[in-house]
């Protein structure tokens, strides 16, 4: 009945996909995206994940952030393998996919999709290869922008293409997600910027899932009243880590489990 509730009142659940970001091996969260600026947490990714399983999560984001700043780690390529068979939820996993290789790597170790930024604006026709590979069930396009503009290469790069240029530019080709971060309120705890993650699935057309900033269960209410637009779900991370709420509290609030 509150499911209905819901419906009828022109709004649908925000799934909750907790995120782990690795550095060296190990859980941390940055702010704004600066690599300088990393806060880490003494907790073990293996038990964080199983225990996001455990509170009901039927997915999870994970980021390696060494590769995205283009420093290889083996290290968080081994803890990816082992949360893999140590949990049995999809994960989704970005961070340095900056070839087909290593798309096709990730998707063998069992990664349920992929998240693809820099490759979407530096080598859209590899990005058209791997989605005829895998489907667009498998490829996600990561959009971080600050002030509009997309960030590429771990988030120091900022190129002259417009967030919704992208989004609609890989609409055309077939992608049917992405998964947009204001960068400016990552790790901030200051809130979703909720007015140009809509504008951007609006205009697109694009299923979307809202990233950076949530800090509190009233975030995730007011993304659930703006789904209407095409906001679905929402990566929740240092909240979580810093016992703003508990993921069970969070997907309460958002009114439905994880995405599957």
């Amino acid at each position: 009945m509150a499911f209905e509730a819901k419906l009828t009142m022109g709004f649908m659940p925000i799934s909750i996909i907790p995120a782990i970001d690795l550095k060296g091996g190990r859980c941390v969260r940055l702010t704004q995206g600066r690599q300088d600026n990393a806060t880490l947490y003494d907790v073990d990714p293996i038990e964080v994940a199983r225990g996001y399983e455990i509170s009901g999560a039927r997915m999870i984001h994970i980021v390696d952030l060494d590769a995205a700043f283009s420093n290889p780690n083996s290290r968080n390529r081994q803890v990816l393998r082992e949360i893999v068979s140590g949990v049995r939820i999809p994960l989704q996993f970005g961070g340095g996919l900056r070839s087909l290789e290593d798309v096709v790597q990730v998707i063998e170790l069992g990664v349920a999709r992929v998240v693809i930024g820099t490759l979407a604006v530096e080598a859209p026709a590899i990005l058209g290869q791997a989605l005829s590979m895998f489907g667009a069930d498998r490829i996600v396009i990561g959009i971080d922008a600050r002030n509009g503009q997309v960030l590429t290469r771990g988030w120091e790069k900022e190129g002259k293409l417009g967030a919704l240029e992208l989004a609609q530019k890989v609409a055309s080709m077939g992608i049917e997600r992405i998964i947009y971060t204001d960068v400016a309120r990552d790790g901030m705890l200051t809130g979703v910027n909720v007015e140009h993650t809509c504008a951007i699935a609006r205009e697109s057309g694009l299923k979307v899932t809202a990233s950076g900033g949530i800090s509190s269960l009233e975030d995730i209410k007011r993304l659930k009243d703006a789904s209407a637009c095409g906001i679905d779900s929402v990566i929740v991370g240092k909240a979580l880590y810093e016992g703003r709420f508990s993921l069970k509290e969070a997907i309460d609030e958002g009114g439905g489990p994880t995405l599957p």
